[in-house]
């Protein structure tokens, strides 16, 4: 079953398909709307909310020597931070400029497979 078709047998059932509207039918339909926008804040809203904010302070805290991985995957070693450019020393003599911004995260976090 599809919450569609329960919508529709309870509409059925209470006479509001018929023309007959009803006062309790409408209600229900504010209360179900508003359950599934708690539902929707608490299982992707604030989570996501969450993990920008861990890391945007991730970035923020960033120093010299830091282990980090780019959003193109490149891993590398913090050499220089500056406050929106990332110094990173990739290979012996290799060092790249990116944007704090291209700063996923930790490679120490990534499990080890």
């Amino acid at each position: 079953m599809n919450f569609l078709y329960i919508l529709l047998q309870d509409a059925a059932a209470t006479g509001a398909g018929a023309g007959m509207p009803t006062q309790g039918s409408g209600m229900s339909m504010f209360v179900m709307l508003g359950l599934f926008i708690v539902v929707m804040y608490f299982f992707m809203i604030r989570p996501q909310s969450k993990r920008q904010k861990e890391l945007a302070q991730f970035r923020n805290e960033l120093k010299q020597g830091d282990k980090v991985v780019t959003l193109g995957g490149i891993h590398g070693t913090v050499k220089v931070v500056t406050e929106s450019t990332i110094i990173l020393t990739i290979s012996e003599n290799v060092d790249i400029c990116v944007e704090k911004t291209a700063i996923i995260k930790d490679p120490s976090e990534v499990s080890q497979a």
